[in-house]
């Protein structure tokens, strides 16, 4: 795995660290993290803030948040230990949960160089590069349940590894304002047909869009 430090915005901090973005901004409101300021970004994060987050957050219903500052006190002072005790009865893993963090991190930079925007193509929606394949849609499949296997047979340009990648992408990079209708991205209803729902006598289209 790369260990290249590199700074994150909020979104990109809760995408890595799955915890809810207002929950990221609240951390820094309330001084749980650090507040840099990023001259492209505005507010930054470091590694060291995504493990103070994923571990307050982890402990919360154990900890108050008391101790849980001073937990971070504890790692401060041995930043190498594997495990801290946060009490008498409260080992922490902070190894285990500095390996997840760095294993969606290095996703998302992976991700990051496989995904980009072009003016003109697919109405500038994000693709996976050398395709005309939205991200975006990729990611919503997934959430609505559909498997990889299923996803990749439907858009054979895709890898199993390009359709995981669009989940923490677009969970770093959400999309602002109203959906987009198919014709804003550069695509086109191919056929539709109607599928029953169960219920006699009534259906719903579906169709397949390119």
């Amino acid at each position: 795995m790369s260990n290249a430090l590199r700074e994150y915005t909020p979104a990109e901090a809760a995408a890595v660290s799955e915890i809810a973005v207002k929950a990221v901004h609240n951390a820094i409101d309330k001084r749980i993290l650090s507040n840099r300021l990023s001259r492209t970004s505005g507010r930054a994060l470091t590694d060291e803030d995504l493990l103070r987050l994923k571990l307050w957050y982890g402990v919360g219903s154990i900890l108050s948040a008391e101790r849980r500052k001073r937990l971070f006190d504890t790692i401060d002072q041995n930043p190498h230990a594997d495990t801290v005790r946060a009490d008498d009865y409260l080992i922490v893993d902070v190894a285990r949960a500095r390996e997840h963090l760095a294993a969606r991190g290095e996703a998302l930079r992976e991700a990051d160089k496989i995904i980009h925007s072009v003016k003109g193509l697919v109405g500038g929606e994000p693709v996976f590069k050398g395709t005309r394949v939205p991200v975006r849609t990729i990611a919503a499949m997934k959430l609505q349940g559909a498997a990889t296997d299923e996803i990749v047979e439907g858009y054979p340009a895709l890898t199993a590894r390009m359709v995981d990648l669009a989940e923490i992408w677009v969970a770093a990079h959400p999309a602002r304002g109203r959906p987009r209708k198919l014709s804003e991205q550069g695509l086109k209803v191919k056929s539709v047909k109607r599928l029953p729902l169960g219920k006699a006598g009534t259906e719903k289209p579906s169709g397949t869009v390119s």
